[in-house]
C-alpha cells in the first residue's frame, strides 16, 4: 500500500468534524431506509424528509465522495454497503451520537487534555448518566446503539466452557441483547441482565431463562458463577472502574469468571479506532481505553486472576 501524502492525512483530519455532522443527519433523516427498494432522485428523498433539496443533494454527494452512498446518475442516489449499515442494528443510532452529544461533548478536549478530568457536566450541567437518564430518546437511542453488533461477541462467549445450569449475570447489561442472543446458542444456561432502573427494554423478549434485577453496580451486584462486562469499563477511570470489579468480587463464588468484552490497545502506531475512542471516554466520564498492562494490573487490584487478555476479551478469576 502506497503511503499517503501528507496533505491528505491532514485534510482528513480537518474534515472529520463535518463528516460525523453529516452522517448523523443522513441517518436521522433515514435516507439508507428511503433508498433500500433502489435508487432514487435527490428530489423524492429531499421531499419526503421535509428538507432542501439542493441542501440534501449537497450532503448526500460528500458523503458519496468517500463511499457511504453512490451518486449513479446527478441527481440520483442508492445505497453503497456503507450506507445499507445505516439501516441494521446499532449503526443509525451511533450515528445519531457521533454527530449529536458526543459530537457536543468533544468540543471541550482541550480542557479535558489541560486538566486531565473529563469536561460533560460543565457544559451539559450535570454528569453522562444523569444526562442520559433525563432525555429518554437519547437513552433509547444509545441502549440500541449499545445492542447492535452483539451477535459477533455473543458467538465469542459461547465458544467458551460453559456448565449446564452456571448463572450468568451481564453486568450494565442494557436491554439484555447480549445475554438473549447468548443464552440462544448455550440454552443450558440461566442469565440476570443487571442494569439501572431507567435502561429501556421489554423483558417480556428475554424468555423464561433470563430475569432483569435493577440497581447500581457501585452498590452490589446479583450472584452468579460468571459475569459479563460488555463495554462498561472502559466508561471509567480506574478507582470507579476498580471499583465495579470489587463489588462483584464481594458478590462472586470464589471460581467465578469475569468476561470483559473490550478493547485492547496495541502498542504501536498503527490504525486503531480504540485510541480515538479513548479520547470520547475522556470527556464524558473520565473513562478509558486499556493496554495489556493496564487491564492486568486492573483485575489483580480488585482480587482478580488474569486468565486471557486479548484483543474484545479480558477473562478473570475470582480469587
Amino acid at each position: 500500500m502506497s503511503e499517503r501524502r501528507p496533505e491528505s492525512v491532514l485534510w482528513d483530519f480537518l474534515r472529520g468534524a463535518t463528516t460525523s455532522r453529516a452522517l448523523a443527519i443522513a441517518a436521522d433523516l433515514g435516507i439508507s431506509e428511503s433508498l433500500a427498494g433502489g435508487p432514487r432522485r435527490v428530489e423524492e428523498l429531499a421531499h419526503e424528509a421535509d428538507v432542501d433539496t439542493d441542501a440534501l443533494h449537497r450532503l448526500l454527494r460528500a458523503l458519496a465522495s468517500d463511499g457511504v452512498f453512490a451518486e449513479e446518475d446527478p441527481g440520483v442516489f442508492r445505497n453503497t454497503h456503507a450506507s445499507d449499515l445505516l439501516r441494521a442494528e446499532g449503526w443509525p443510532e451511533f450515528a445519531h451520537l457521533f454527530g449529536g452529544v458526543f459530537y457536543e461533548a468533544v468540543d471541550p478536549l482541550d480542557r479535558a487534555v489541560r486538566t486531565g478530568t473529563p469536561t460533560f457536566a460543565d457544559d451539559f450541567g450535570t454528569d453522562f448518566w444523569s444526562w442520559l437518564a433525563e432525555h429518554s430518546d437519547e437513552r433509547g437511542r444509545f441502549d440500541r446503539a449499545m445492542a447492535g453488533g452483539k451477535d459477533g461477541t455473543a458467538e465469542r462467549l459461547a465458544a467458551l466452557e460453559w456448565r449446564a445450569g452456571e448463572v450468568v449475570v451481564d453486568v450494565g447489561g442494557g436491554n439484555g441483547t447480549l445475554l438473549a442472543a447468548l443464552i440462544r446458542r448455550r440454552p443450558q444456561l440461566r442469565g440476570i441482565v443487571f442494569d439501572l432502573p431507567e435502561t429501556q427494554r421489554d423483558e417480556a423478549a428475554l424468555g423464561d431463562r433470563i430475569e432483569f434485577i435493577e440497581g447500581s453496580f457501585f452498590e452490589r451486584v446479583p450472584s452468579g458463577d460468571a459475569y459479563v462486562l460488555s463495554g462498561i469499563l472502559h466508561d471509567w477511570d480506574d478507582e470507579r472502574a476498580g471499583a465495579i470489579l470489587s463489588t462483584i468480587r464481594a458478590a462472586a463464588p470464589a471460581g467465578a469468571r469475569v468476561l470483559v468484552t473490550e478493547t485492547v490497545i496495541p502498542p504501536g502506531n498503527e490504525p486503531n479506532g480504540a485510541k480515538w475512542l479513548d479520547l470520547l471516554m475522556l470527556v464524558l466520564a473520565g473513562g478509558r481505553e486499556r493496554t495489556e498492562p493496564e487491564w492486568r494490573g486492573l483485575l489483580e487490584r480488585a482480587g482478580l486472576e488474569p486468565a486471557r487478555i486479548e484483543e474484545g476479551l479480558v477473562e478473570a478469576r475470582c480469587r
